[in-house]
């Protein structure tokens, strides 16, 4: 069975190359273009193929169109930067994140054989991602955090430190919600298979990830359960209490990262007060254009214009593959301010609006795992943005969601509509 049959084989190609080591891309990584990124182009083919000669897929759903504001936006913010030339690239990579990828996967799953396709490529990188980074912390070999090479960052490098944290979680919500609509043996391996997640996801060091897994989880629970969710909070807080007050006080890296959340407001570390700056500066940068932005990719050439003087020049990174390099700050981290900075209100508008259209409709149908993909992403983009081979694992995702949200025909697990005792029927 090739793509020919199924092509959302393609799709989940896309999702295990991205799992290639950071530097190991053939013949195109001296042009930053990985093999994850031809293998989202070759999608991209197959998905136009099928709307050609594919009755079944001909008529797109009229949710789909949802993507259409986000495509418009962003080129109105192209035509009105200033320098339209360097805006161009900006704006084909942002329209690949967030409309061909996602549209491409929505048209190749059909089913819900389709799904367990792409759902099970996304928990297999995880699995690898995971993997790589516990070995990497046990054996110091990881990024480097406080002068010890512990950070867990999968294949992705330390020019990519949220690269596994991310897949991780992906990996780690699909079978979360699969544990919570099957029963029996597969409920505990998919439970199981969750919590050992957890592991990796906690030597990321991730505080952002963290907290978005938990709003997923907790997100994800009270769709099934309101007790559940209500007896999970209660315990999850009593939990965190203790470890706060047993990990906080002692000299380990986990314990002084989990630790320094409850001070990342009153007392913020250097990489949260340069986060912090970042956010003015873009903020600085959207006042100066509020309605279409300075233009797509141009925060990095505008940073130091609007930056303050307390703004670091850059952040040390640090691993085996690559050694000591000190990277410049070059984006918000902060997907909505990036947005607004660059595509102003309309950009960000269009934005919000297909994310929350997406949210809004997992949560009425009860698509469980679809609300809490959407929940985590939403929450990342708090603290983070797109870039790497990383955000095509989240394209993919949102293709997924949008196949779930579109269609009802999904796969049981992925959809997580309450049905029986346990069950979907």
């Amino acid at each position: 069975m090739g793509a020919h049959h199924r092509p959302s084989l393609v799709a989940a190609a896309t999702v295990l190359l991205t799992c290639l080591p950071a530097g190991l891309d053939g013949p195109f990584s001296h042009v930053r273009v990985t093999a994850a990124d031809v293998a989202s182009v070759a999608l991209a083919a197959v998905a136009l193929a099928l709307l050609f000669t594919s009755p079944r897929v001909a008529e797109l759903p009229p949710r789909a169109l949802v993507l259409a504001p986000v495509a418009g936006a962003a080129a109105i913010a192209v035509l009105a930067s200033p320098d339209t030339l360097a805006s161009v690239p900006g704006y084909l990579r942002y329209v690949q994140v967030f409309v061909i990828v996602p549209l491409a996967v929505m048209v190749t799953v059909r089913d819900r054989a389709d799904s367990l396709i792409v759902g099970g490529a996304v928990v297999g990188a995880a699995v690898v991602q995971g993997v790589v980074g516990c070995v990497q912390t046990l054996t110091g070999t990881g990024a480097s955090y406080a002068g010890e090479r512990v950070r867990a960052v999968g294949t992705f490098g330390a020019l990519d430190v949220m690269g596994m944290a991310s897949v991780v979680s992906f990996g780690a919500i699909i079978l979360l919600g699969v544990g919570l609509a099957v029963r029996g043996r597969w409920r505990a391996a998919a439970l199981g298979g969750a919590a050992l997640l957890c592991v990796p996801l906690a030597l990321s060091l991730s505080r952002g990830a963290w907290l978005a897994l938990l709003c997923a989880a907790l997100v994800m629970l009270f769709m099934r359960s309101r007790v559940l969710a209500a007896r999970v909070l209660l315990a999850g807080a009593a939990a965190g209490i203790v470890l706060i007050a047993g990990l906080g006080t002692g000299s380990d890296v986990l314990g002084r990262r989990v630790a320094s959340i409850a001070s990342a407001v009153t007392q913020p570390d250097q990489s949260l007060s340069d986060r912090y700056t970042l956010w003015r500066t873009a903020a600085g940068m959207w006042l100066d254009h509020p309605l279409t932005g300075v233009g797509p990719r141009r925060f990095a050439e505008l940073r130091d214009t609007y930056a303050p003087i307390e703004l670091s020049s850059g952040s040390d990174t640090d691993d085996p593959a690559h050694g000591f390099e000190r990277r410049p700050l070059l984006s918000p981290h902060n997907m909505y301010l990036l947005t607004l900075s660059e595509q102003g209100l309309l950009g960000l508008a269009a934005l919000g609006l297909c994310l929350g259209s997406m949210a809004w409709w997992a949560v009425r149908g009860g698509a469980v795992i679809a609300a809490g993909l959407l929940t985590w992403q939403l929450a990342d983009f708090v603290y983070g943005d797109i870039g790497g081979p990383p955000t095509l694992v989240m394209s993919v995702v949102l293709g997924l969601v949008l196949s779930r949200v579109t269609r009802r025909a999904a796969l049981p697990p992925l959809s997580g509509a309450p049905g029986g005792r346990g069950g979907h029927r």
